[in-house]
């Protein structure tokens, strides 16, 4: 089970904004992300990352079509 939840520390306990369903007197991992972080990473998705990756390396202009031997060493499909 992954529950995300957002909370409040106050320096001893931490606090949920929202109710919560989890069991009580259960012992959880929980994973500490501060809501800066977690804001940065979360309002962009996989098409905003990659638009903004666009032109960023260089490669040759074949990269596309012959991405199989530039990444593993097989044959060029054409000699162009």
């Amino acid at each position: 089970m992954q529950e995300q939840l957002i909370v409040t520390y106050d320096g001893s306990a931490f606090y949920p904004e929202e109710k919560i369903t989890l069991e009580p007197n259960t012992r959880y991992t929980i994973q500490i992300i501060s809501q800066e972080k977690s804001q940065e990473t979360t309002t962009k998705n996989a098409w905003d990352l990659l638009e903004e990756m666009t032109g960023t390396y260089e490669a040759a202009e074949d990269w596309s079509s012959e991405h199989d031997h530039y990444l593993y060493g097989t044959p060029k499909k054409s000699d162009n």
